[in-house]
This record gives structure tokens, sequence and C-alpha cells, in this order.
């Protein structure tokens, strides 16, 4: 390399430049579906939609938006630790927080969707047959 970088640090830090950029990535996912959902929001509020529907479409919009985001910071993480600084003590936080991430992303999924993430999208239809 020309200034004097070997190769071993160039790729750490193309690896580095690769996490910010997933990382701002997620945050913007985040932020933007929470300015686009509120948009929403208030665009069916106007057209006169019933307030509980309005309500439902922004809670679904902004939590698929930080479920996306979520994707996103998680992806960064888990390419920080294993590529950037492997050793134990990074991967226990990676691990916890991927626990943490993966446990926010269920709850938001049963919020958005009413059930489970494993659950067979027509199960519900099945048990209405019943």
């Amino acid at each position: 390399m020309a200034d004097g970088m070997t190769m071993d640090e160039w790729f750490t830090s193309a690896l580095r430049m690769t996490t910010r950029l997933i990382e701002i990535g997620g945050i913007a996912i985040i932020v933007i579906g929470l300015m686009a959902g509120t948009i929403g929001y208030l665009r069916r509020l106007v057209v006169g939609a019933p307030g509980t529907e309005a309500y439902s479409g922004y809670r679904s919009s902004v939590g698929r938006a930080i479920l996306l985001g979520l994707e996103f910071l998680v992806a960064a993480d888990i390419i920080n630790t294993v590529a950037i600084e492997p050793t134990l003590q990074s991967l226990a936080i990676l691990a916890g927080i991927i626990l943490i991430r993966t446990f926010l992303s269920f709850s938001l999924e049963v919020e958005i969707d009413g059930r489970w993430p494993w659950q067979r999208q027509d199960g519900q239809s099945r048990e209405k047959a019943s």
C-alpha cells in the first residue's frame, strides 16, 4: 500500500468502514420508517379513516421499520465481532445483543401480525374452520 498500511490493516479498516455504513443504514431505515409511518398516519386521519384503523396502520409500519433496522444493526455487530474483534468478551457481548434484539424482533412481530413468527399464515383459518 502506498501509505505504509499492511494488507491486514487495510482490510480491518475497510471492515470497520463497512460496519459503520451498515449501522448508519440501519439507523436511517428506522428514522425514515418512523417519519414515513407518521406521515401515513396523518394522511389517513386527514382523509377520514377511523382513528383505531389509522393507529393500527401506524404501529404496523413503524414496527416493520424497526424490525428491518434491527436486522441491519445485528448484521453490523456480527461483522464487527467475527471479523474485526474476535475475542471471547466481544463474542459474549454480541450474544447478549443478539438475544435482546431477537426478543425485540419477536415482540414486534407479534404486535404487528398478531402471531408468533413460526406460526403458519393459514393457522388462523384452520382454527376458525374447526
